[in-house]
């Protein structure tokens, strides 16, 4: 067995492979250690004995696949920054790869899911969704049946506001950009008034966008907009795009007595959640949770889990979804939290957020399904999709 290291960033595509047992070399790796200083703490706290010269290949392997934050990284963090900024827009990166590049093409490959969704009502009064972000092959069907059910609100929007879980992110808030998002279809420009009035709500500019970078190979928006473009027919609304960082530290503290409390008793977040129902407030507007829920099994460091292990997936996955028909953010935090997160669900900060942001509001579940990650069966991600009134 090996890790397998690369840079989430997107700086550099090169990989590094190293073997198991030098697993700890990796914890060490603080910034206060050179070679030989990593080899005597090897040595001195895990018995492992690695040759000076072998130490020092590795770390001139992690300094040009930039997983070391020194000058280099910096530098190079800097370059790719200027250049995701000034660039017209950002590139759909999943083009070509989990769906078609080409317009055309790509309207036949999703109107394929919509013809087969049987023929529902639009919803009235439609003002927010869960969408997945899982890929296509594996999710289409749910993304075809809650895009279409609010087929009517997607299409009148003038404002949609996409929340995307931030999987490579560190844990944070939110991260903002004011870059235009393209679709095959073409660019969604990105409210930049929206997005000031975020930050100046927030008052940490420089926090804000610490890492912007993570937009630009993140596919959980992406996967949002082409189907929202695509339900537009091709027309581009205005987007704010917002990445949402981790809730773990929220999770662990929920379970502190006297701990400082959940996501509803933090300053920043109350900010921001004002500062979107402002700039949602008498405007045709949509909130979009591209968000998953649970994810169990090997393939996430998980035990195999069978008939029974699913039918207490199921079983939890309901309780959430009950939460989010009710319209209850703290609720549907505590349901993940009480069981410290056992499940995964890498939705809970988008979905959170929308469910604040959307408040009073009632849901409606639109569909459900649970999808393999792996070729035993043993592993699953569960979707659903649900349309906010």
């Amino acid at each position: 067995m090996s890790f397998v290291l690369r840079d989430p960033l997107g700086l550099n595509e090169q990989m590094v492979v190293i073997p198991q047992e030098l697993g700890p070399v990796l914890a060490l790796c603080d910034g206060t250690r050179d070679a030989g200083a990593l080899c005597a703490s090897l040595a001195v706290r895990f018995g492992l004995r690695v040759r000076p010269d072998l130490m020092e290949r590795l770390l001139r392997a992690f300094d040009e696949a930039f997983l070391l934050e020194n000058d280099r990284f910096v530098q190079a963090r800097r370059r790719a920054l200027s250049e995701y900024r000034q660039a017209p827009f950002r590139p759909p990166v999943l083009a070509g790869h989990s769906y078609p590049a080409d317009p055309d093409e790509l309207r036949g490959f999703l109107d394929g899911y919509l013809d087969a969704v049987p023929a529902e009502p639009c919803l009235d009064g439609c003002r927010g969704l869960v969408s997945p972000h899982i890929d296509y092959p594996r999710g289409g069907p749910v993304y075809a049946r809650v895009w279409k059910r609010a087929a009517n609100a997607v299409r009148a929007a003038e404002l949609v506001v996409v929340l995307g879980t931030d999987h490579f992110g560190p844990d944070g808030l939110v991260t903002l950009t004011r870059q235009d998002y393209a679709t095959p279809f073409g660019p969604l420009p990105t409210s930049r008034a929206v997005v000031d009035a975020l930050v100046a709500a927030l008052g940490a500019e420089e926090e804000t966008f610490a890492g912007e970078l993570y937009h630009r190979s993140e596919h959980s928006i992406e996967l949002a907009a082409v189907w929202l473009h695509r339900m537009r027919d091709g027309q581009p609304c205005e987007l704010v795009p917002i990445l949402c960082g981790s809730f773990g530290p929220f999770v662990a503290r929920a379970a502190e007595a006297d701990g400082p409390g959940g996501p509803g008793r933090d300053a920043a977040l109350g900010a921001l959640v004002d500062a979107l129902r402002g700039a949602l407030d008498g405007r045709r507007a949509l909130v979009v949770a591209a968000a998953d829920l649970a994810h169990v099994g090997p393939a996430f460091g998980g035990r195999p889990q069978g008939l029974v292990e699913q039918a207490r997936l199921q079983s939890a996955d309901e309780v959430l979804i009950e939460r989010m028909r009710a319209g209850d953010a703290e609720g549907f935090f505590s349901a993940v939290a009480s069981e410290g997160d056992r499940f995964n669900v890498c939705g809970l900060p988008p979905i959170y957020l929308a469910l604040r942001t959307l408040q009073p509001v009632r849901g409606q579940q639109v569909a459900y399904d649970r999808c393999p990650a792996d070729e035993n069966d043993t592993s699953w991600v569960s979707i659903c999709g649900m349309a906010f009134r």
